[in-house]
């Protein structure tokens, strides 16, 4: 984790940090200021990813590939793509969300919650985060289930976050293999090891 991306995640917890909102934050895009900065919106403050190295840019993408070809048109599947939190001043970039097909309506906004089925993220260097902020963020705006992709742990494994109530996911299991189904569509089965390997 970078210094700043450190200084970041302390004032994301710090009453005495300056807040953007999400408005803020869209105006600083389209006037330029964060050009050619990996960045996101978290609880108000504008954080800075970590760069993407090969094997967390390689896992992305399998990813994506796979879930498009299980789920087909009743999806899109978004890769590190904006999602808008309204009332939370957060647009985190999840690595993967998979989202209602919209098609143009997008051009108007980015998925918000409710357009949202699930979400994944990919974790080496950011596993702190995606654990932390990320995980409470995606609970208190109600995304019914969040997969956290562990690739620190010496075997990848899979934490499934799901019931968020009160800004926390009550339930969370961990997967090393096998078989799950997301909980919006139950009767499709993905397969562990074409997510991790």
């Amino acid at each position: 984790m970078s210094r700043l991306d450190s200084l970041n995640l302390t004032a994301a917890g710090s009453d005495s940090a300056a807040r953007w909102t999400v408005d803020d934050y869209h105006q600083m895009i389209q006037a330029g200021i964060l050009v050619d900065r990996r960045v996101e919106l978290l609880n108000g403050v504008i954080v800075e990813m970590s760069p993407e190295g090969e094997p967390h840019a390689y896992y992305r993408r399998t990813a994506a590939k796979y879930l498009e070809q299980r789920l087909g048109e009743q999806v899109e599947v978004l890769q590190a793509s904006p999602i808008t939190i309204p009332g939370s001043s957060s647009e985190p970039e999840p690595d993967v969300a998979v989202v209602q097909p919209l098609g143009r309506e997008y051009l108007q906004h980015h998925p918000y919650p409710e357009n949202i089925f699930w979400l994944i993220e990919y974790s080496n260097s950011s596993l702190r985060r995606d654990r932390g902020i990320k995980a409470q963020i995606y609970a208190a705006a109600g995304i019914q289930e969040y997969w956290l992709m562990n690739l620190q742990a010496k075997r990848p494994s899979l934490i499934v976050m799901r019931d968020p109530v009160n800004g926390l996911y009550q339930a969370r299991a961990t997967y090393t293999d096998g078989l799950i189904s997301p909980l919006a569509f139950p009767s499709i089965q993905l397969s562990l090891q074409q997510l991790l390997d």
